[in-house]
This record gives C-alpha cells, structure tokens and sequence, in this order.
C-alpha cells in the first residue's frame, strides 16, 4: 500500500487518538434510532401485541381488513432496550423523543357528538408484554381494573386522551403523565394549544427527559404549526420507578365508540451510561479501535476516490444549483426525507408512469397532491435535470405544466410538478376498452391542439431565450381538471440566445415517429423540428391514430402523415375522422382546416413548415391554411429556401417578418 501524504497521515492519527480517547470517555452504548415511515424491511425491529405495520404507519389499535375496532387494545415495544439508570455511577439517562401520531375517529363520529376513544400512550417499562386482559376503553392499554395504581407495574406512560373517561379528566383532548396507574399525576389541556387530537391530521410530540435534573418536557403540536411552546415540565425521578433495563413503545385502547390509533414516524435517542471494568475494555474499546482503523482507512481511500471522481460534470452540477438558487423565481428546493415521505419512499403503488429517465410518482405533500420524477442518476439524467429545472424554472405560461420544486441530495435527482389528475394525452388517446375514461369530442381536442400550439409559441417566440423543446409528443401532454393542455417534460429541451451568435449543436434527440427527416442529417436543434413534431401531433389528435411504426434501425414511417396526404389527395381528408365522431357542416371545415395545417407542419422542406405565430393564426381563424400540396412532396437534402419575393409576400401577409429559422444557424 502506498505511503500517506504527511498531512494525510498526521491528521488521521490525530482523528485516531481523538477517536481512542472518546472511546475510553464512553459509557455503555445507548438506544438511538429514527424511522421516517414503517415497512416491512424495518418490522422486524418491533414486537407488536394486537398491533401492525400497515400502510406505512404503526397501527396500534388496527384496523385489518374493515375489522370492527370496538373494543380493542394494543401494545407495540422496540425489541432494543435502554440502560436507563446506573446504580455505581448514581446517573440516569436522559433521552428525548420524537413521533407523529395520527388518530382518526371512526366513520360514524362527528365533531359535535364526540362519540370516539380512548387514545394512545408513548410508555416505558420493564416488560415487554402485551396488554393487560380488559385494559381497552378508558385503561389505554396501560392497566385494567385490577392491576390499576400497583407498584409491580413499572410502567411510566405519557398518555394523549380523546375521551373525558374519569372526572378527574381536564377534557377529551388532553396529555398526560401516568405512573403505574392511569390517573395521570399531571394533565394538561391540548385545546388552548390549537392541537386537536381527532382531528384526524398529523400531531408531533416530543418527550425531553433530563436525567440530571430529572425532569421530563413535553412538547405537542399539529404537525404543519410547530409550537416551541412546552405543554408539561414535571420532576419525574424514573430511576426510583423504573428498573435499570426498560422497553419503548406505545400503547392504545379503543371503546364502544372506536378510532384508528397510528404512530407514523418515530425517533429516539438517549445518552449513554454503564459500569467501569475490564469486560468492558476487552469487548467494547478493543472493537471500537479496530473499527476505527478500518474506518479511518476506508474513509481515506474514498476521500482519495471522491477527489478523483471529482471531474468537470460535477462542477457543473454544483453550478446548477447555485444558478437555481440565485434566481429570483427559483422553485422550492425539498429535502430528500420530505419527498420519500410524500411518495411513501417512491412506493411503486404511487407510479403514475415511467419513460426512459426516470419513473414520475403521485406524492402528497401537506394537503397538496403533487407529481414527483425521479431520474436516473446518469449522464443523461442529470443532463435533464438541468435542463428541466433550469428551463421550465424561469417560465409561466397556462399551458405549460407548473414547476413546484426540486432536490439533489444523496445521489437523487428529483422534480416536483403540479398534479394532472387527467393524466397525459396518449392515455386519453388510446383508450382503448378503458370505459372509464371518456373519449374526447373534437371541440375538446380543438381545444388541446390550439392549447399547445400556445405554448409552442411562448417558448419560440415569447421567452427572453427562445427555447427548443425537442421531445413534442402525446405522452408529454398532460391534462388538467378541465382536460386543458399542459406541455411538459423538458429534459431534452434546449434554450436558444436570440443574438443570432449561438449555435445550438446537439446530439440527435426527439422520440421516432415525431422526428423531421433533416433530424438524422444535421446536428443542430432547430425551431422547424419542433413544429413538424407538432405537425404529427395534430393529425395524432385528430384522427386518433399512433404517429408510425419502425422499420429498420434509425428508420421510422410516419405511417399517419403519408396516409392523411393520400385521403388529402383523393379529396376525402373528413375521412380521416372516425364515423364515430359526429361533426357539424362546420366543424367538418373546421377538421379538414386542422388537418391541412397538420400536413403544412409536416412539409419535408422545413422552409416550407409555418411558424407557430402563424399556426396560431390559423387555428384561431384568423388566417387560411398555408396550401398544400396534392401529395407529399418527396424530402430532399439539402433543402430548399422559397424565392425571397414569396418569403416577404407571406412575411407582409403575417403582419410580421420571416418566420422560418435557418437551420444553419441552430436556433
């Protein structure tokens, strides 16, 4: 092995005998862990009694398979324990914890009859036993009638009641302090607090335990309204009612009026304590310094790997992040854990679909419902998480899909859209036997095309950068409520300086089918490939008819153009429209207009391909069709341009100048 570098080698030694020290500083090992969510990879950590990991969350009064909840008691332990107390050092433990708790009452109860219980308890104890028998209703699963308020319990519970079950009871959305009893030493209200219990909304508490001072703070708050404010501070001496060794968890009760008790995420930690001797120092320090070694040594070569690796890519990325940021309409940049909790850690039951970056999940963030894409940690990934974020970040048009926000941490790459409840278009399209979903009448999919020929427009001529899209298809139409347009997926996209002095040159991008044939000749992105791709989706609209087929590597047939021009030819364009479809006399026009400016759109002479202004223009009414040839005409390269007096005779005619874009110019 190759010898440190003298800086290297010093400052790990130093960090060694920092580490080696502590070692001999430490005390017995503590109880420390955190769970985001519940699942079946974690459930073995947890002894359940009449308790379950379900859908993400402890359920510790359950309701399996639409069981009746009446009547019920749980308790659920973490098999690790805590060393709460030391009787030689005379020292107890502090701890504190955290957990989300989520109570929902049973179908049938309402605010006003608060016909619901009991509650749920975060408890301590010796045993790791299930319920006392007839501890449900007002016992919270802690004790019954006959083990209630005796010493042999050693169980300490903060106990969160829904239901006023004694007189003694402040009200029925209350906390609590129980020790071996369920009459609490001290109670306090949660209404003055603005927490409400039932309310069937996430509620976070925090325990705080100083084992110094022995006093326990609790902390309790609706979770989206964090609260500094403590509800309880009480002297509670755990180490002259506890023994040494004691299990976590919670416990829950429901009665004849029921509810779903849940804990949906929990964390714990606690200081360490123990006793001195030499069985310690063989099996704890002697292990850890070896551990350190290993640790030290792995850590050094990575740290050497990491620098390696870091190359211009990664630069770049950080750059990225530094423009997003610095941007004064910068979208929300979420944390890792919020987006694995709002997708259920990319649950594949959340799926709502996948291409060939990356897989898009519903995810529910607060009362939001919202669209995550996680890409693959690629090149190509994080090259459309660039664009994606730092393109549609800084644009707002109607109908384009609205970027929420955006992560990058720990290797993930992650955008956050608005939800489409509608779905994408192919999916509408191609229905299919599907008969939930309603097939779109032409006023409908007039809408969609003129909706997207709106945003084609915004992004070629209404940015302060033009920009390319280069990925126009049906599957990134996405639908709204009102089945309104909304053009999304920017990864391919491109943006364009308009001072005529950049060329963008890229690699072949599009999706077959959709691709102009100058695409496999050239290798710039140009603003007349994406309108023939818009060309394709219209008579993809239209007539309901997937784009073409492949025929050999890098060779497609636009199957649905070629067949359009041919009924374009013999006179019979309606025909393109399933007899399905019944149309007005002037709707009937309205189609064969629409799909003339799909062929125009389609022209292999991209000079001859309109603009999308004067798309636009025609789609509103405002201006006929450009004409059409009686057939295809046959693609040649290269191309050529009309005659400069037919350029200005359509440019006086638009009210505008030129449309087209030359194509050697890239933009």
């Amino acid at each position: 092995m190759k010898k440190f570098h003298n800086l290297s080698t010093m400052f790990m030694f130093l960090l060694a005998a920092v580490l080696l020290l502590g070692c001999f500083s430490f005390q017995a090992r503590s109880l420390n862990f955190s769970y985001d969510n519940f699942t079946k990879d974690n459930q073995n950590n947890f002894t359940p009694y009449g308790s379950e990991i379900y859908s993400g969350a402890i359920q510790v009064t359950r309701d399996s398979n639409g069981d009746d909840m009446r009547n019920q008691s749980g308790r659920i332990w973490h098999n690790r324990t805590l060393k709460l107390w030391s009787k030689k050092k005379n020292v107890t433990a502090s701890f504190n914890t955290t957990f989300v708790l989520n109570i929902s009452p049973n179908g049938t109860a309402t605010p006003i009859d608060r016909s619901w219980g009991h509650g749920i308890a975060f408890i301590l104890s010796g045993e790791k036993g299930s319920s006392p028998e007839k501890s449900h209703g007002r016992w919270l699963g802690i004790v019954n009638e006959t083990t209630n308020s005796s010493t042999k319990n050693d169980i300490v519970a903060v106990e969160f009641d829904t239901n006023k079950s004694y007189p003694e009871d402040v009200d029925d959305n209350h906390v609590g302090i129980d020790v071996n009893s369920i009459y609490s030493i001290e109670q306090a209200s949660l209404t003055p607090h603005g927490v409400n219990l039932s309310s069937r909304n996430d509620v976070t508490a925090t325990l705080e335990y100083n084992g110094s001072s022995k006093v326990l703070v609790i902390y309790v708050f609706m979770s989206d309204e964090p609260n500094s404010s403590p509800i309880i501070s009480r002297f509670l001496n755990l180490s002259g009612i506890l023994p040494q060794q004691v299990y976590v968890g919670f416990s829950a009760s429901t009665g004849e009026y029921a509810e779903l008790n849940c804990v949906k995420s929990w964390s714990f930690t606690s200081t360490e304590i123990g006793e001195d001797g030499i069985l310690w120092v063989l099996w704890i320090v002697i292990p850890i310094i070896l551990l350190v070694v290993v640790v030290m040594s792995v850590l050094f070569y990575k740290w050497r790997s990491w620098r390696k690796r870091m190359t211009a890519n990664h630069i770049e990325n950080y750059m990225v992040e530094q423009q997003i940021q610095s941007s004064a309409t910068a979208p929300l940049k979420f944390q890792l854990k919020d987006l694995k909790r709002a997708t259920g850690n990319f649950d594949s039951k959340n799926e709502l679909g996948r291409g060939g970056f990356g897989v898009v999940y519903r995810a529910l963030l607060g009362n939001k419902e919202v669209a995550v894409k996680r890409l693959n940690n690629s090149c190509d990934g994080k090259q459309e998480f660039m664009s994606e974020v730092t393109i549609i970040g800084n644009l707002h048009h109607k109908n384009l899909v609205k970027l929420v926000g955006w992560c990058h941490q720990d290797n993930e790459l992650l955008v956050v859209y608005e939800f489409m409840p509608n779905g994408s278009l192919d999916k509408m399209i191609y229905r299919k036997a599907d008969t939930r979903l309603p097939r779109l009448s032409w006023e409908k999919r007039h809408v969609i095309i003129s909706g997207v020929a709106q945003a084609l427009d915004y992004l070629h001529n209404g940015c302060e950068n033009r920009v390319l899209h280069r990925d126009i298809k049906a599957s990134n139409i996405m639908l709204d409520s009102e089945f309104n347009p909304r053009l999304g997926d920017f990864g391919l996209a491109r943006a364009v300086i308009r001072n005529g002095k950049t060329h963008h040159s890229t690699e072949i991008a599009g999706t077959p089918g959709y691709m102009a044939p100058e695409s496999f000749l050239i290798g710039k992105a140009t603003v007349e490939m994406d309108v023939y791709a818009f060309g394709v989706l219209i008579l993809e609209i239209a007539c309901e008819r997937k784009p073409g087929i492949q025929i050999e590597e890098n060779n497609y047939s636009n199957r649905i153009v070629d067949w359009v021009w041919l009924l374009h030819n013999r006179d019979c364009l309606i025909d393109a429209i399933d007899d399905e479809v019944k149309l007005s006399f002037d709707q009937e026009l309205q189609v064969e207009c629409v799909l003339k400016l799909g062929l125009t759109c389609c022209h292999p002479n991209p000079y001859e391909r309109p603009s999308m202004r004067t798309v636009l223009q025609v789609l509103k009414g405002e201006a006929y069709p450009p004409p059409v040839p009686r057939e295809r005409p046959v693609f040649m390269w290269p191309a050529s341009p009309p005659l400069l007096n037919e350029i200005m005779e359509e440019s006086l005619a638009a009210g505008q100048l030129s449309p087209i874009t030359v194509i050697t110019s890239g933009r």
